[in-house]
This record gives structure tokens, C-alpha cells and sequence, in this order.
């Protein structure tokens, strides 16, 4: 029984395979945060632990200095609160007392806190997943009353470290075409806040963080959470002067406000906590085994992640039916799974700066439809997919010159546009229905496999002007639950398309949307050098299979560098595999090695995207990176020297997560020896110049 509750019923106890999380009711509405980390030895212990409690002076809570896992704002606690509101009558406080619990299925919590004088509850809700060592927290805020109430801060996570430690923050930041860059700082009394304003997860952050007190990748203690959410965000890590550290976070409370009528509730998104003893990399690998298992949506989720070409780098804007013909035919004759129209194909889209909103087929570029070439690409062998950016409209548009007022704006205020184009307030239900309309058509109407879910600027001017005042500040969660609302029931409606999620490359990375889509595009970067920190950032927080990478042209469009295929390949491989470059100028050379290279990523795609990953080097002059299948039999590891100093050229690479007992066998090479020899000695990598790279593959015998 995972979940118990002792102490008078008022202590709750969530056990993991590995962990423990353990809670208290107390006064005034507040939980308190007992113990967050190892699992115990015995059940009984957890009724002995003392929560740390520091009495202080008047200038601290009566209760003393603490840690908590809920606290509402207004009295004598100065972190970030859980949950802020504002009465009618101007009260911006609550007077919430514990008033009951209920358990269901040994891996759900539900604690009700209740205002009984206001007529306002509050269920905090926990659910437990015992096997990764999860839990996903919320909360759910009832208005009982007769009178409408404001929401001004909405957090879904409150949590407290234990006390005393001396803890690293990690964090993923980055931009447009630098992502997900590993961030790692040493905690100082003050808060650090990580968040999105833009509307979408956004490049510059991520919604994960992890906290650890002194670990390294393969052992000591670490504290990691994902919010589950595609719009505005924020966490709020912090350390006071007495040593106590907390974690705070879910919606962003920057211009957010959310009217709360009598009778209705608001249910915060969910924050998913872990714990792991196996440092950084035990850490992710539970992460990846989560997001694998149970968060990916479940009709794909134990499918390979088909090799796919997309067009774009190749005709950008330039589509005609012929030329994506023959694109797929090369294509298809290197061994691609999946043919992706790109950009270009619908409306007046000759460039970025016209036709976006307007879903029809461009007759002149396609003049039969898309279906002889969905047919083309069917008869090949290959599944067919298709780029779409429902949320966007170019001022040049049809939609646009029709509906002026399906964008965010304030009455005017003149009009920002990023990228030649506005953001349509899909908060509002006319325009989800437009966009679920011309959706269902469009897969009504063709034998489409695959969709892949654009988004290119951030938000601006975030008004709706149809909307009362007091509701002005809802657009941002309103927007979100119109996304998630719109790719609910297309997925539901149509349960055999695929969709990737992309906003400009990885601006919509999250739990949130990996809910809805099976798959991500990481980043616009497709350097294949640079990718490899920004895939191992990646790495940190989210699973590989759902890690889009593509091969593309050399020069790279971006950085000008030039790479050998093989670099460019094995960069790729390290998630799931995707063509970009102009197969039209690759000559019969390139296009051999290309097939030869395909085949081989076909023969260890089980290991990449559904085993366990290894960082082994981390990304600097060489970096490596190691997979083991689920079952054990199989490892792969690709090694990659970015720059050559003082002309060391000898790299020793030792080998984790094999069986210490069981034989191996190096694919390629006369050698045959335990896994204990593999992870202990290693292996030997002559690497000649900048930019070598190498991969080796280990079968037990």
C-alpha cells in the first residue's frame, strides 16, 4: 500500500519503488512539508520524523521558520504562496482549516482545506506513481459562494528540500536555435525564478528543474520536477536566510487573473516530482521511463519513430506536386518511412508573408488535390504527413481581411508582427471551431498519417476586447486549454495520425503538449555539431524517442560549417531520425551512404529510443553518449570529437548500465568480455582531427 496516513490521520505518507514523500496537516491552511527522499526502512519511522522548525522572532511566523507543501498567502510567510485570491469586498486572504482527506487505488490523495466563511475549497491533489518514483500535484479551487472571487496566483507545486543541504540548481535555457543549453548554478539566500511570458513554453526556458547536494551523473541525491504546461509558466526555487529551501511553481502569476464565478472550480495544471539516488543520470533515465510509459499518448506510444524526410530545406516555399514527387522518390530509395510536406502547400503561401489562416489546397501547385501525391508517396512505401500552423494568420489572408478581431489585441494599440504574422485568439470557441473545421477536412479528405503542429512568433498585445475587463487576464490559460482542447479531439476523431509538436524549432517542449503529441522538433538548429548540446540538454529533462533529429545539407544553412555525412548521421541517431536536406543536389555518393546509414540506424532504433541513456562525455571538445536496450542484450554508444588539442587523439570510453556478468560481444571488432571489463576498462577511440566521429555496438552472447 503505497499511500499511508498516520499521526492522528493528519500525516500523509506517498512511497515510491525507491522514494518517499511525507506531509502534515497543520493550522491555518498550511501543509508541511516533513520529508522529501529516500524511502525508509520501515513504515513505522515515518510516524517518528520530526519536520525542522526553526523558532525565530517576531519577525517570522509564531509558528517558527519551516518548509511547507502547501501555504495560501496572507499571514506571516514571505515565499512565493500556493494560491493567492481577491474577494469582491476587497479581502485578498484566506482563513483555510484541514477538513478531510480520501484515498482511492493506493495511488491517489486527495486533501480538502476549507474557508468556511467565504464558502471557498481548495482539494490538493496527489497521485502517485509508484514505479518511477512520481508523484503529479495539483490543486483544485471550488467557489461555494454567492459571489464571484478573483485568482491571482494558481501554483501547483509547493515542496521543501531538506535542511541544511548546500544545492545546485539545474535548469534548461537557450533561444531560437540554441535550446535547451544546460544551466547549473550553486543556491544563495534569494529566490531564482525561472519562467515563460510569451505565451508558449518558449526557447529561453523550460519548465523543468532539478536540485541535488552534491551529486554527479552517476550517483548522489536528486530533486527534479516537469510542469506539465504549454503556456505561461513559472518556478520559483528559493533559499532563505535560515537554510530552508523550497520549490514553487505552475501557472505564471504575471498578468494572470482569473474570474472565479459561484459553482465553478479551477483546476491548476500538473506538476510532476521525482527523486532519485542515482544521480543526474538516474535522474533522467526515470524521467524517460515516465515519459515513455505513461505520458506519451497511448496509441503510439509503444511504436518506433519512423524514419521521416521533410521538404522544407529542400523547396522552402517552392512546392508543386512534381517536385514533391521527386523528392519522395529519392527519399524512398534511401530507405524513408515517412514523406513530410512541409511549408508552402495551401493558400497565397509563396513566402511567409502571405497566406497563413487560408486551409486550401493551392490549386496551381497541387491542381488534382493532394491525394496523387499522398497516393505517390503511399505507393513507395512510405506514410505521409503534412505541415500546418493553425494558431498563426498573416494580415495578407483572406481569414484576416474576414476576422480582424480573431487576433489578440487592444483597441488602438497598433498591432506587432513577428514573422509577417499575428496570433489568433484561439481562447475564443468561433475560432477553435474554424480551426478544428478546417482540420477535420483536411484529414477527412486525405490519407494523411502525420501532422506536424507549427507555431512561429510569441505573443503580443494580448487583448480580447469582446471580453469584460475583469476577464481580460484569462487569455493566457484560455488560449492553452483551446490547444489542448483542439488536439484532444483531433486525436480522438482521428486515432491513427501522428502529431509532432514545433514552435520555431523547441519553443513547445513540455509534458503538457507530449500529452497530445508523439514527438518534437528540437530545434530550427540543425548543425549537427551544435545539436549535441542541445540535444544533451535535452537529455536532462525528456526522453529520446520523442527527440526529432534531422540530417541536412553541408554547408549547414545556419552556420555555414561543413561536416562529413557520417558526423552529421551519428549526431542524428542519438534520437529519432529525420532527412532535411536537399536530396536533389546530394550526388550518387551521398546518396549511397545515406541508405547505408539509414539501414544501420534501423538496426539499433529499438535501443535509442526505447532503452535507457548513458551520458558518458558531456559535451565539450568530445562528447559520448550510450544506450542499453530494455531488455539488456544490446548497447550502443556514439562518440563525437568536436575540437583537437595539442594533437591528443587517444579517448578511453567506458561503457554503463551492462550486465557486470553476462559476455558482450564489440560489433566489428575480435573482442568478446564481460560487461564488468566493458564498464571498468572500456574501450579504446583513435580520433583524427576536428569534427571525427565514431559509434560502436555491444550484443551479449
Amino acid at each position: 500500500m503505497p499511500i499511508y496516513v498516520t499521526n492522528e490521520e493528519k500525516r500523509f505518507i506517498l512511497e515510491g519503488r525507491t522514494m518517499a514523500y511525507v506531509l502534515e496537516a497543520g493550522e491555518k491552511g498550511h501543509m508541511t512539508a516533513v520529508y522529501w527522499g529516500k524511502k525508509l526502512q520501515n513504515h513505522d519511522d515515518y510516524s517518528k520524523l520530526s519536520p525542522d522548525v526553526i523558532p525565530h522572532s517576531s519577525f517570522e511566523s509564531p509558528r517558527g521558520v519551516m518548509g511547507y507543501d502547501y501555504i495560501p498567502w496572507g499571514e506571516m510567510v514571505y515565499t512565493e504562496p500556493s494560491l493567492k485570491v481577491r474577494y469582491e469586498d476587497g479581502t485578498r486572504a484566506l482563513n483555510l482549516e484541514f477538513s478531510g482527506y480520501k484515498t482511492a487505488n493506493d495511488d491517489k490523495l486527495v486533501i480538502t482545506l476549507s474557508d468556511n466563511a467565504r464558502n471557498t475549497e481548495v482539494e490538493l491533489h496527489y497521485e502517485l506513481y509508484a514505479e518511477y518514483d512520481v508523484i503529479g500535484r495539483s490543486q483544485v479551487i471550488k467557489n461555494e459562494g454567492k459571489s464571484a472571487l478573483a485568482l491571482e496566483a494558481v501554483r501547483s507545486l509547493q515542496a521543501a528540500l531538506p535542511w541544511g543541504g548546500d544545492y545546485r540548481l539545474s535548469h534548461l535555457a537557450g533561444k531560437w536555435t540554441g535550446e535547451t543549453q544546460l544551466q547549473q548554478t550553486a543556491l544563495t539566500p534569494g529566490r531564482k525564478t525561472i519562467e515563460s511570458r510569451r505565451g508558449g513554453t518558449s526557447h529561453q526556458a523550460n519548465p523543468w528543474f532539478a536540485l541535488d547536494n552534491g551529486a554527479n551523473e552517476d550517483s548522489g541525491e536528486v530533486w527534479s520536477g516537469h510542469l506539465a504546461y504549454s503556456g505561461n509558466w513559472e518556478i520559483n526555487i528559493e533559499q532563505d536566510t535560515f537554510g530552508f529551501v523550497s520549490v514553487n511553481g505552475g501557472l505564471q502569476s504575471f498578468d494572470f487573473e482569473w474570474k472565479l464565478d459561484p459553482g465553478k472550480s479551477f483546476t491548476a495544471p500538473v506538476f510532476y516530482i521525482s527523486y532519485s539516488d542515482e544521480g543526474l543520470g538516474g535522474m533522467s533515465r526515470k524521467a524517460h521511463d515516465f515519459q515513455r510509459q505513461l505520458i506519451l499518448p497511448e496509441n503510439h506510444r509503444n511504436t518506433a519513430r519512423k524514419v521521416l524526410y521533410n521538404s522544407w530545406e529542400a523547396t522552402y516555399f517552392d512546392v508543386t506536386e512534381e517536385g514533391q514527387k521527386k523528392l519522395a522518390k529519392k527519399a524512398a530509395s534511401l530507405g524513408v518511412e515517412r514523406f513530410v510536406v512541409d511549408d508552402g502547400w495551401f493558400g497565397e503561401r509563396h513566402s511567409d508573408s502571405a497566406g497563413l489562416g487560408d486551409w486550401h489546397v493551392n490549386e496551381r501547385k497541387f491542381p488534382n488535390g493532394l491525394q496523387p501525391l499522398i497516393d505517390h508517396v503511399h505507393g513507395l512505401g512510405m506514410s505521409f504527413g503534412i505541415w500546418v500552423e493553425p494558431e498563426m494568420v498573416n494580415p495578407d489572408s483572406d481569414l484576416y481581411r474576414q476576422h480582424p478581431d480573431w487576433i489578440y489585441h487592444f483597441p488602438e494599440v497598433e498591432r506587432t508582427e513577428g514573422r509577417n504574422q499575428y496570433v489568433l485568439n484561439i481562447g475564443r470557441p468561433e475560432v477553435q471551431e474554424y480551426i478544428l473545421s478546417f482540420m477535420k477536412n483536411l484529414l477527412s479528405s486525405y490519407s494523411i498519417d502525420f501532422i506536424k503542429w507549427d507555431m512561429n512568433r510569441a505573443f503580443s498585445e494580448p487583448g480580447w476586447p469582446d471580453r469584460e475587463i475583469g476577464r481580460q487576464k484569462e487569455v493566457w490559460v484560455r488560449h492553452t486549454e483551446g490547444l489542448y482542447r483542439i488536439l484532444d479531439k483531433l486525436r480522438q476523431e482521428f486515432p491513427h495520425v501522428e502529431f509532432e509538436s514545433c514552435s520555431g524549432g523547441g519553443a513547445r517542449i513540455d509534458l503538457g503538449v507530449m500529452k497530445r503529441t508523439d514527438q518534437v522538433w528540437t530545434s530550427d538548429n540543425t548543425d549537427a555539431a551544435e545539436r549535441l548540446s542541445i540535444q544533451d540538454g535535452y537529455s536532462y529533462a525528456y526522453n529520446p524517442k520523442t527527440m526529432m533529429c534531422w540530417v541536412t545539407d553541408s554547408p549547414n544553412w545556419l552556420s555555414g560549417r561543413e561536416l562529413s555525412l557520417a558526423f552529421r548521421f551519428r549526431s542524428a541517431m542519438a534520437g529519432s531520425l529525420g532527412i532535411g536536406g536537399n536530396l536533389n543536389e546530394w550526388n550518387e555518393a551521398e546518396l549511397a551512404e545515406a541508405k547505408d546509414w539509414i539501414a544501420e540506424y534501423k538496426k539499433i532504433r529499438h535501443i535509442v529510443q526505447d532503452g535507457k541513456q548513458y551520458r558518458i562525455l558531456l559535451p565539450q571538445d568530445k562528447t559520448a553518449v550510450q544506450y542499453v536496450s530494455e531488455d539488456g542484450n544490446s548497447a550502443v554508444m556514439l562518440a563525437f570529437l568536436l575540437q583537437q588539442q595539442f594533437g591528443e587523439r587517444y579517448v578511453k570510453l567506458k561503457w554503463k548500465g551492462l550486465d557486470p556478468h553476462a559476455n558482450y560481444r564489440l560489433v566489428g571488432a575480435e573482442l568478446e568480455a564481460s560487461g564488468s571489463y566493458f564498464m571498468q576498462h572500456g574501450i579504446h577511440w583513435t580520433a583524427s582531427g576536428d569534427f571525427d566521429s565514431m559509434h560502436w555496438v555491444l550484443e551479449r552472447i
